[in-house]
């Protein structure tokens, strides 16, 4: 028998579950086909539910929900006001504090004295 058809035979063995090979093109041969075989199966209760949820989303889609007539009447959801505050930097600059919480004084004057601290250390790196 040829060796190629020994390798085969060898081969088939091995992979219905018998005895593996010690010799290397064989052991090749094994890996390359463990490398097709699918890593895992999909499993079918899976597969149902995701079936399950896109036919869900795709009915709610087609049927949006009805806007309510007393919508934006008193519900919590009305235009929320936008607090602005400027402030004079040190050497000429300005910092506009914007939010949609008040802006105290002491939290203008402590936002003011960060960006000067970081604005005067990066002056200083530029000197150097």
């Amino acid at each position: 028998m040829s060796r190629r058809a020994d390798q085969s035979e060898s081969l088939e063995r091995a992979l219905d579950g018998g005895p593996i090979p010690h010799d290397e093109a064989t052991r090749q041969m094994l890996a390359a086909a463990g490398a097709l075989q699918p890593g895992y199966k999909r499993s079918p209760e899976r597969v149902s539910a995701t079936k399950d949820a896109m036919l869900r989303e795709f009915a709610r889609a087609q049927k949006p929900p009805e806007a309510r007539e007393d919508a934006g009447s008193g519900d919590g959801l009305d235009e929320s006001v936008i607090h602005r505050e400027e402030i004079e930097l040190p050497d000429g600059g300005h910092l506009i504090l914007t939010d949609i919480e008040d802006i105290t004084p002491k939290r203008a004057a402590t936002t003011a004295a960060r960006i000067a601290r970081i604005l005067e250390s990066k002056e200083r790196d530029r000197q150097r």
